[in-house]
């Protein structure tokens, strides 16, 4: 038996899981059954691509037990790929990427949100000493001969011992506190799994005893039961025509861990030549890591319902980074490589013909003036990065652009500056500076309020690099009122229109 304390950080999150989210303790066996499901699909495309694991016997599949009673139990197995001893250290005891500290960064106090933070930075399964006073995790990596044993109270650090197990999986054991006695409960395993869980791709199974009474309500008899009690049904292969609204935001929580309803969704598949089906859905808030460089992606690839990867940047360009979802190709190789990806036809055409259709929903979006301002509040820096970034799609997402602007205190796209123009203006006029109260009140705007011309007030400090990769829109000139003698093109303005009159 060997003995660890943790990270420093991890046990700074304990404490903060513990002591600030304890009003939203359920989620524990959300985030358990996700991580349990990961290891099924990393061993599933084992079987599938690796020699040395398909002779392996595979029933992917999660079960639940609990026992009640003074000392109760909730213990969680999956037949998934299993950890190693390092697996353990690095996993469960440290955090091997900056998620700790970024999640610790983006605690609020707000426990809604915080909830929503545990699965974005990866540290979901500290969430279940939110119930439990011990908890062990019993596991044995395919491929290896050893099995070990790790435990802790989520206070002192942990212990891994050796563990005798026959196969591979992984099984985590909790010590019910006094918080989580009501999870050892069938009923409340049940409608947790199906408010949470119900589209998991693999069966979720519940063994718990049925007890038979007499005629005068006393227990006669007891055996054990094990039902499925998950639909364990690739939701996006599904008939839209079969899908409520609910079925959509159900499963949007479940892939996000996002706590929030989707602020909208597209749900389409492609047949013909190529087959693939596309399930994209955008948040109603930004994640916090969304300007990082080291954002997590929220796109997940799968070919024929087998998961291949959710860490591939390539999936989307990077300004759709706030898009969570699915991809799921029929004519993809199982085995493919993040240097196919990036040169792969296949790929490359299912790519191109996702952002066509995320930007046609964006537009179908802005026609409501109100939600997409909604949208653009969050995610309008984005756009305008893909502006400057992708030149294929630059036209379609400079109309996506808005601004504020001397006329009217909402946004206004360029389209509608310019069919309020008068005839006799040729040029679109905008300032950039940091506050927009400085800006409105900026002397350099006096001769244009004078003669009625509506100039765009660009605050976002972003701004000034955009605007400069877009020098015209419908065929007029955007000129900045910051430059010197800027006030002149009005006048220039004026003095082509009588020409051309004369």
């Amino acid at each position: 038996m060997s003995q660890h304390t943790f990270q420093t950080e991890v046990g700074q999150l304990l404490h903060l899981i513990t002591h600030s989210l304890y009003t939203n303790k359920e989620i524990f066996l959300r985030e358990l059954i996700s991580n349990a499901s990961d290891a099924l699909d990393k061993m599933r495309y084992l079987t599938l691509t690796n020699d040395d694991f398909k002779s392996l016997s595979f029933d992917p599949k999660i079960n639940i037990e609990f026992k009640d009673g003074d000392n109760p139990t909730l213990t969680l197995t999956d037949s998934g790929i299993g950890m190693s001893k390092q697996d353990l250290e690095e996993n469960l005891g440290t955090i091997a990427r900056s998620g700790t500290k970024n999640f610790l960064e983006n605690m609020s106090g707000n426990e809604k949100k915080d909830s929503q933070l545990i699965g974005q930075f990866g540290v979901g399964f500290y969430s279940c000493f939110m119930v439990a006073d011990k908890v062990d995790v019993s596991t044995k990596k395919a491929g290896e001969d050893k099995a070990w044993l790790w435990t802790s109270d989520g206070q002192s650090g942990y212990e891994i011992s050796k563990e005798v197990r026959k196969e591979p999986g992984t099984s985590i054991t909790l010590h019910l506190n006094e918080d989580g006695k009501e999870f050892a409960s069938r009923w409340r395993v049940e409608n947790l799994v199906k408010k949470y869980s119900d589209h998991i791709d693999f069966p979720i199974f519940l063994t718990y005893d049925e007890i038979d009474y007499d005629k005068d309500g006393e227990e006669k008899s007891s055996k054990s039961k094990t039902d499925q009690i998950n639909d364990a049904k690739a939701f996006w292969t599904r008939a839209k025509s079969d899908l409520k609204k609910k079925d959509y935001i159900e499963f949007y929580k479940t892939l996000s861990h996002d706590t929030e309803d989707p602020f909208d969704w597209i749900h389409t598949k492609a047949e013909g030549n190529l087959e693939y089906t596309l399930l994209f859905y955008i948040p109603k808030t930004a994640s916090p890591d969304i300007y990082r460089t080291d954002y997590q992606t929220g796109v997940k690839l799968y070919v024929n319902r087998v998961f291949i990867t959710d860490d591939e940047k390539e999936l989307l360009p990077t300004w759709l980074r706030f898009v969570k979802g699915v991809i799921d190709s029929s004519d993809l190789p199982l085995n493919v490589s993040r240097e196919i990806l990036q040169q792969n036809r296949i790929m490359s055409k299912i790519k191109s013909n996702a952002v066509k259709k995320i930007l046609n929903k964006l537009k179908d979006i802005s026609k409501d003036k109100d939600k997409y301002a909604t949208f653009f509040d969050q995610f309008g820096r984005l756009i305008k990065e893909g502006v400057y970034q992708d030149f294929d799609h630059k036209d379609a997402l400079t109309d996506l652009l808005r601004f504020k602007s001397t006329k009217e205190d909402g946004l206004v796209s360029l389209k509608e500056y310019v069919d309020r123009m008068d005839s006799d203006q040729k040029s679109i006029f905008y300032i950039t500076g940091q506050q927009e109260s400085s800006l409105r009140n900026s002397p350099l705007l006096e001769i244009y309020d004078k003669k009625d011309i509506e100039v765009l007030i660009l605050d976002d400090e972003i701004d000034e690099i955009i605007i400069s990769s877009v020098p015209k829109y419908d065929e007029k000139d955007l000129k900045s009122v910051n430059r010197s003698g800027a006030a002149d093109d009005i006048s220039e303005d004026a003095d082509k229109d009588s020409e051309k009159s004369t």
